[in-house]
């Protein structure tokens, strides 16, 4: 079971930008899908990117695309995410999770439990 942490999060300003990263531990990294969620107050959590294992699929929320980029390192064991143009309805608590496949964390299907998120605030 892969254990996740993840950093970057912080106070910004708007249209600015901020990368999280996740260190995963397990010799396996490379064979997990990654992806990240997030979840606002008083709101489900909900999904905002994945990566597939070879990094060669990846998946966008609509509310994300053309600003956040996922990518991921197997080497280091981390993925992160490029997070630009930030807006302040981008503000929640990021967590980042593994699954099978990119699609089925599209789908909100993780393998093993949640980090404990990094919480990224973006003022107007």
């Amino acid at each position: 079971q892969v254990q996740l942490v993840e950093s970057g999060g912080g106070l910004v300003q708007a249209g600015a930008s901020l990368r999280l990263g996740c260190a995963a531990s397990g010799r396996t990294f490379s064979t997990y899908a990654m992806g990240w969620f997030r979840q606002a107050p008083g709101k489900e959590r909900e999904f905002v990117a994945s990566i597939s294992g070879s990094t060669i699929v990846r998946y966008y929320a609509d509310s994300v695309k053309g600003r956040f980029t996922i990518s991921r390192d197997n080497a280091k064991n981390t993925v992160d995410l490029q997070m630009n143009s930030l807006k302040p309805e981008d503000t929640a608590v990021y967590y980042c999770a593994a699954g099978n496949s990119a699609v089925t964390i599209r789908e909100g299907r993780i393998s093993g439990s949640w980090g404990q998120g990094t919480q990224v605030t973006v003022s107007s």
